[in-house]
């Protein structure tokens, strides 16, 4: 399988932005939902957002909701995730995966093992 390469990521000061993409030469996104996750150093990699096969619906945790944007171009094979208003709890190794089942979407949580395959993520920390 071809792992998906995350990027955009770096240091910014507390309410600073970013945006990561992720893409997957060799591999098309076409028909999968897409998400986004995160793991802060000695916690669990956590759910931040979704997007469906087509772009037309997202979901989001409650903790980024209203701050971060989820979004696609299909065209360029790419995702991207627009980070607005950062905290110093935003910093972790954020990762980008496409859901296991073609054309599967909810607007709910996802746990992990519900996507793969894994890129090595890029590193957002956000300082005081």
């Amino acid at each position: 399988q071809v792992q998906p390469v995350e990027s955009g990521g770096g240091t910014v000061q507390a309410g600073g932005s970013l945006r990561l993409s992720c893409t997957a030469s060799g591999r098309t996104f076409t028909g999968y939902s897409m998400g986004w996750f995160r793991q802060a150093p000695g916690k669990e990699r956590d759910f931040v957002a979704a997007i469906n096969w087509s772009g037309s619906n997202t979901y989001y945790a409650d903790s980024v909701k209203g701050r971060f944007t989820i979004s696609r171009d299909n065209a360029k094979n790419t995702a991207y995730l627009l980070m607005n208003s950062l905290k110093p709890e935003d910093t972790a190794v954020y990762y980008c995966a496409t859901h296991r089942m073609q054309y599967y979407y909810r607007p709910t949580y996802y746990p992990p093992a519900d996507f793969a395959p894994w890129g090595q993520g890029t590193q957002v920390t956000v300082s005081s």
